[in-house]
């Protein structure tokens, strides 16, 4: 039996390899954090490493993050401010 992505968002960040500058990154999925993990890593170029961000969304960020319409085990890159 397939497992449920679960209808939470999770914040997952991830760091390239470069050891001279690596580059970090932002990315939401619609899953739980351990599925998130696997998701996010599947989208960044191999050798990445990826950990889930301990963080509570304010109603506003939960408004905005619902308006990607994103489905169950969907990935997106947030973009730097």
């Amino acid at each position: 039996m397939a497992e449920s992505f679960g209808n939470s968002f999770t914040i997952v960040e991830v760091t390239s390899d470069d050891a001279l500058r690596p580059t970090k990154q932002m990315w939401l999925a619609l899953a739980k954090p351990k599925q998130a993990l696997t998701l996010v890593l599947a989208a960044v170029p191999e050798g990445w490493t990826a950990e889930v961000v301990p963080a509570v969304l304010t109603e506003k960020q939960q408004r905005m993050f619902e308006e990607l319409n994103l489905e169950p085990g969907d990935v997106y890159r947030i973009a730097p401010e």
